[in-house]
């Protein structure tokens, strides 16, 4: 089956169908993607079934209703190819969305595959997010922060949270360990202005790997002593 029929059977089978523009674009976005990690590491999941259920409906899986209005401003910090992010711009194209990576060469990737599906409203941005969330332009100016397959969320709400206004949220998007990764992230949450992590499990197509949405909101501004300089977080998780 060719990788537009399995992504269309896919997104339908999870509930989230799309129109053939939709469709099209995704279709694109994954010649690009095969084109690409030719000359690059972009992702070790190729075949075609593979990327319309562990990359394009787990990107999906993120998407909630309650927090995706029109002109919504959202961040998915450390994209990589561009999952999440990318994805949810093409399911709801109202989003404002920044993509932030560490690598140039992935940020080269990801405008090349946002000018070819004549995407708007994205920005590509290279650079890291312990220094990036110190920046004017987008401390705490974003409704949601999404990220997937960064680091462990005690980790991850260091590098994520700065972005998030009071009121926003991030999502995270995790694996079967969530639960423990949630537990030992309570501290970190707080220390940084979010609540406490709560959870809405997801099962993909044809999966049952134990996956979920972690939550967190942003209950007051995150102190300006966060993040911390690049490379510390990881070394010292806050609270452990």
């Amino acid at each position: 089956m060719e990788f537009r029929d399995e992504v269309k059977k896919a997104v339908e089978d999870f509930g989230t169908p799309l129109d053939d523009i939709q469709t099209d674009q995704l279709a694109l976005y994954y010649s690009l993607l095969l084109e690409w990690n030719n000359k690059m590491n972009l992702t070790a999941i190729t075949e075609p079934h593979e990327v319309a259920v562990k990359h394009i409906v787990d990107s999906l899986s993120a998407f909630d209703g309650a927090l995706f209005r029109d002109g919504v401003r959202a961040i998915d910090v450390g994209t990589g190819a561009g999952f999440p992010g990318l994805v949810l711009k093409i399911y709801f194209p109202s989003m404002e969305l920044v993509l932030l990576d560490s690598l140039q060469k992935r940020v080269k990737f990801l405008e090349t595959v946002v000018s070819a599906l004549d995407l708007k409203g994205v920005s590509c941005v290279h650079g890291r997010a312990e220094e990036a969330g110190r920046q004017k332009e987008y401390r705490e100016k974003f409704d949601i922060a999404f990220s997937r397959a960064v680091a462990r969320l005690s980790v991850l709400a260091e590098y994520t949270l700065p972005f998030v206004r009071v009121g926003g949220s991030l999502l995270a998007l995790k694996g079967a360990r969530y639960a423990e990764e949630m537990e030992e992230a309570e501290t970190a949450a707080k220390l940084l202005g979010g609540g406490a992590p709560t959870a809405r499990p997801v099962k993909l197509p044809g999966l049952d790997d134990g996956r979920a949405i972690v939550r967190i909101e942003k209950k007051k501004p995150t102190p300006k002593a966060y993040p911390r300089k690049s490379g510390t977080p990881e070394k010292k998780p806050l609270g452990q």
